[in-house]
């Protein structure tokens, strides 16, 4: 099986080359992406801003999240290339399985593109997988498509074994090549984000096997052979901090870290099993990379909120739950605690179900959130990934209201 779909890869990635190829005429059998970069010049996509560019060195997004003050707040939506747009929808017919969308270059590229394309998103994310880099480090998984990732599960000590310390080039080339295309393809003031998935959260797929609503096996593990999972986040922690440094080498400008379900821990637990492993990839991040902003998002986090800005990351990225002033208030303060100078920086946080709303209710619930976040180091987002019913127009009309908003009118 596993031979069949690298054998199936290597296949796609070496038609792919061949479609993509400039100097390769269209046929009449072309493909979805085929169509849409052929008709690249005919999509909106955002004008070069000779002013911008040429006064500021760094993208907007990136100014914000490193805290300094920016001519207006920063926008775009987690998961926003996939599901919810046509364009993507349509791709898939020719490009079945996620695997093929992530790991062929072209295409992860095209999907990459699609919405800083029809939305001008201030950041440009990677279209990868939190579970990408796990084949690298020993773990092979699959992705069902209606049943999500599936991990043989690892519960014992001899099931870590075949665990090892990844080569970033060597398992996932795909991806640096997909990042420093898409710096070439975007415009000088949009910043091209990488993600990577914190230890924790890698760590529920390999225990349980699969997606969970309760986490019981790793919660069994924690309790009951604590040693055991730290050894498995030991190991995670040290290839996800290569993989993150994998790609700000490759053109990655921010990294933001992804621990979904820390939120599940009781703040004594996240303390014991999650802290210490971002820290560990934020450390390395910031050893090498000091310049490159971090962001950690967790879904359901606001008993967290000050424990995550205790372990020295940029950006706080709240979920809808917090207020946005109060998220705001907490994050300085858990910053203080941990002896860290400065407010800290904050991302999100809109509902993703707003955009199900009217456009007066997405206009009315996007600029409460921008006056309460004020003018310095805010990256207005969701408080999740958007989702996959969201109607585009009404994703556009965010992105659109965010970016004409200016704080000079609450003065």
């Amino acid at each position: 099986m596993k031979l069949s779909y690298a054998a199936l890869l290597l296949s796609a990635c070496a038609a792919g080359a061949s479609a993509f190829s400039p100097a390769t005429p269209p046929s009449s059998a072309t493909t979805a992406v085929d169509r849409l970069v052929l008709n690249a010049e005919a999509t909106a996509a955002p004008a070069k801003s000779s002013d911008e560019s040429t006064t500021h060195k760094d993208p907007l997004l990136i100014r914000a999240a490193l805290g300094q003050k920016t001519e207006r707040p920063p926008v775009w939506m987690m998961r926003q290339a996939g599901r919810h747009m046509k364009v993507y929808r349509d791709l898939c017919k020719d490009y079945k399985t996620f695997r093929e969308r992530s790991e062929i270059p072209d295409v992860a590229v095209e999907i990459s593109l699609q919405p800083w394309r029809a939305y001008q998103t201030d950041g440009c994310i990677l279209f990868s997988d939190i579970l990408t880099p796990l084949p690298g480090m020993g773990v092979e998984f699959d992705i069902d498509e209606k049943v999500g990732p599936v991990v043989e599960p690892m519960r014992t000590w001899d099931s870590i074994k075949k665990m090892h310390l990844i080569d970033p080039s060597e398992a996932a080339p795909f991806v640096s090549q997909a990042l420093r295309t898409l710096r070439d393809e975007v415009t000088p003031e949009t910043a091209v984000l990488g993600f990577v998935g914190c230890p924790y959260t890698l760590a529920t797929y390999l225990v349980e096997g699969k997606t969970s609503k309760e986490y019981l096996e790793i919660k069994k593990m924690a309790f009951c052979e604590p040693k055991l999972l730290h050894a498995i986040l030991k190991n995670l922690a040290e290839s996800i901090a290569e993989y993150a440094l994998f790609q700000i080498e490759s053109g990655a400008q921010l990294i933001q870290i992804f621990d979904s379900w820390a939120g599940h821990l009781s703040p004594r637990d996240y303390d014991t099993f999650a802290a210490p492993y971002q820290k560990m990839v934020l450390d390395a991040i910031k050893a090498k990379h000091p310049e490159v902003p971090t962001v950690v998002y967790i879904k359901h986090s606001g008993a967290l909120v000050e424990r995550m800005a205790g372990t020295g990351v940029d950006v706080v990225s709240l979920d809808w739950t917090v207020d946005m002033a109060e998220g705001r208030d907490r994050i300085a303060a858990g910053r203080a605690k941990a002896g860290l100078e400065g407010r800290g920086g904050v991302q999100g946080n809109l509902d993703p179900g707003v955009l199900f709303g009217s456009h007066e209710t997405i206009k009315e619930r996007a600029e409460e959130i921008l006056k309460k976040a004020g003018p310095v180091g805010h990256v207005m987002n969701l408080g999740h990934g958007i989702e996959a019913a969201t109607p585009e127009e009404n994703a556009a009309f965010f992105i659109e209201t965010v970016r004409n908003y200016r704080h000079d009118a609450d003065e």
